[in-house]
């Protein structure tokens, strides 16, 4: 008995332990709640009750106020996007109290801001937006889902900028919609980012979608698809496409970024109510397009999808210092996007090339739009790639009324920095280095680090990496100047012929049913007629011309330097111009064995070091 007794001693205080245990477990449990809640200083809950008229009723709950009066504002920029965008023109219904639920009177000073005063520390927000645009830059929300750009969604308090955040989505449970984002999960459908820069680069998509994911070095890559006509097979393809894009990129840095959370996202919204856009994020990126994965969109959507990935590293990480941090009330300026955007293209259909999801004579081919575009443009009498980057706010999906002469003085840095990027990597080939490893050198120097650059730190890499008689001759007349390198000369070295034998006449404009649509380019038989964008062509020499008829093919029977009367019409009026016509200077790229040009073992080979797959 006395045996039993000790047992029973010992077993209730081993009870009275593990109860005292679990009380202090759970007591530290709730300090660190409050703790964590205590940092919360702004708590968002979004809903979709008028989903079907493109509202979302917005609550937001602004604590830890020091101002005696405060600013709450929406953003007039968004990360990835380099102009203005004026996201509060969609705002509506707003009201604010006090934490005690207290009206408080708003002021506005500007158009994007209101100023409330009066409070005790809290104030409530709740509003309503208005979104129906479905792109990388702004929001939709209808009956199919819920799409967020967060700049373009939420409200915030300048003065909180550095405070935690959260997030609940009380989603539609009738349209079975889900929660896909970069936020960090804390419960159910509610998310946490660490400060406002965090919160507004995490983009959300919201609805009923399908997932595919696949692990490399320990962390995983997610494929979120939004496409309600795709089947699973064509899923399965895509995927497929996104993965060989995941491993030949890491092959080029040889490693991927350390994600937030050991996960990256896709968010591909392919729905015939969305609109064609990609947009990079620190660890995830939105693909949009209104092409479905079943009709054409596995081929069409996956060079979208390899730019925005190669972001991962050039630009969230190798991060130019002109946009660090990232303006959310200002237009964002960077002289750097040749290198950020433009080398970021080069790469997007080499990835394609080198995974086999392209052939290798179809790339070569596709680089003909881009070339003739930078190498015949005006643009570069103008502004070199620095000050073309420069350009970005009035471009960038940036809205004006008024006519501008972008034809002749603008190159696109995503075309311009693609060709540049194209005349580096041939050039360092030459002399047995390549571009791959040059920025892996960047990576390691400012992207690990997490050190910004400028345009002299690229320029000083460049010089590390090939020398300085390379670097500062790269730098100095292709990036602060204008220059255009022999491509002809760099082609050859790796078989590819360039060529500029069209026997052809060019207008230099575009012209659709004898309209024509844009302004003649600088120099051309156009211009020099004093044609206009807007004027209609009525008769070119003795041939009455009709909307149906195809002007190239007319033009075929003239020839260079011919001079041929024009009548056109201008303002209701019938005018008379003469055209000495000029030649095509378009050029056509083409591998030297499509020519039945013999290609040697040792061209064959620079190709293939440029084009074959990485491992």
């Amino acid at each position: 008995m006395a045996q039993i007794s000790e047992i029973k001693t010992l077993y209730l205080r081993a009870l009275k332990f593990t109860f005292m245990q679990k009380f202090l477990l759970l007591l530290f449990i709730f300090l660190l709640s409050i703790l964590v809640n205590a940092q919360v200083s702004s708590k968002y809950t979004i809903s979709f009750e008028n989903a079907v008229h493109h509202e979302a009723n917005i609550q937001v709950i602004f604590t830890d106020l020091k101002s005696d009066n405060v600013e709450f504002r929406i953003s007039r920029s968004s990360p990835g996007r380099y102009a203005i965008h004026e996201f509060a023109k969609n705002v509506y219904n707003v009201k604010v109290t006090d934490g005690k639920g207290n009206l408080l009177k708003t002021t506005r000073p500007n158009p994007y801001a209101w100023h409330v005063s009066g409070h005790d520390g809290t104030i409530r927000v709740s509003y309503t937006l208005f979104a129906n645009h479905g792109d990388g830059t702004y929001a939709q929300v209808d009956e199919t889902h819920a799409h967020l750009n967060m700049p373009a969604t939420f409200m915030y308090v300048p003065e909180l900028s550095e405070k935690d955040m959260e997030i609940t989505f009380n989603v539609r449970e009738d349209l079975n919609w889900k929660v896909a984002t970069q936020l960090k999960h804390l419960e159910g459908d509610t998310y946490y980012a660490k400060n406002l820069q965090y919160f507004m680069d995490s983009p959300t998509e919201i609805a009923n979608y399908k997932i595919r994911f696949f692990e490399v070095e320990s962390q995983t890559v997610r494929l979120i698809l939004h496409d309600d006509a795709a089947s699973e097979e064509d899923l399965d393809t895509y995927f497929e496409h996104i993965k060989k894009v995941v491993l030949q990129q890491k092959a080029i840095y040889g490693e991927l970024p350390e994600f937030d959370y050991g996960e990256y996202t896709f968010l591909a919204c392919y729905m015939p109510n969305a609109n064609g856009d990609g947009m990079e994020h620190r660890n995830s990126t939105y693909l949009v397009s209104t092409r479905s994965l079943s009709k054409g969109g596995i081929d069409q959507n996956i060079g979208t999808a390899s730019h925005e990935f190669f972001h991962c590293w050039n630009v969230e990480r190798i991060r130019p210092k002109s946009l660090e941090p990232f303006n959310f009330e200002e237009a964002n300026m960077s002289g750097e996007l040749w290198f950020a955007e433009g080398f970021t293209s080069y790469y997007d259909d080499l990835t394609l090339c080198r995974a086999g999801i392209i052939s290798q004579s179809k790339y070569i081919t596709e680089l003909t739009g881009s070339f003739n575009y930078v190498w015949n443009s005006p643009g570069r009498d103008y502004f070199n790639p620095i000050e073309m980057s420069y350009q970005a706010p009035f471009v960038d999906a940036a809205k004006s009324v008024d006519e501008t002469n972008r034809e002749n003085t603008f190159i696109s840095y995503y075309s311009y920095g693609s060709m540049l990027g194209l005349a580096l990597d041939l050039s360092l080939r030459e002399n047995g280095l390549n571009l791959d490893d040059y920025m892996k050198l960047v990576w390691q120097t400012y992207g690990k680090t997490n050190t910004f650059y400028t345009i002299e730190n690229l320029n000083d890499a460049l010089n590390n990496y090939a020398g300085k008689d390379f670097g500062n001759n790269f730098f100095n007349n292709y990036i602060y100047k204008s220059g255009m390198p022999d491509f002809k000369h760099l082609f050859e070295t790796v078989g590819v012929h360039l060529s500029n034998k069209n026997p052809n006449v060019d207008l230099g404009v575009y012209v659709r049913h004898g309209k024509l649509m844009n302004n003649p380019r600088i120099n051309s038989s156009a211009y020099h007629a004093e044609l206009q964008k807007g004027d209609k062509l009525q008769k070119i020499a003795a041939t009455e011309l009709t909307e149906n008829m195809d002007l190239n093919e007319l033009l075929k029977s003239y020839k260079v330097n011919d001079d041929v009367e024009v009548v056109f019409e201008r303002f209701g009026e019938t005018k008379t111009t003469t055209l000495i016509l000029q030649a095509d200077t378009s050029y056509t790229i083409s591998l030297m064995e499509s020519d039945k040009t013999p290609l040697d073992k040792n061209l064959k080979t620079q190709r293939e070091n440029w084009l074959q797959a990485k491992k």
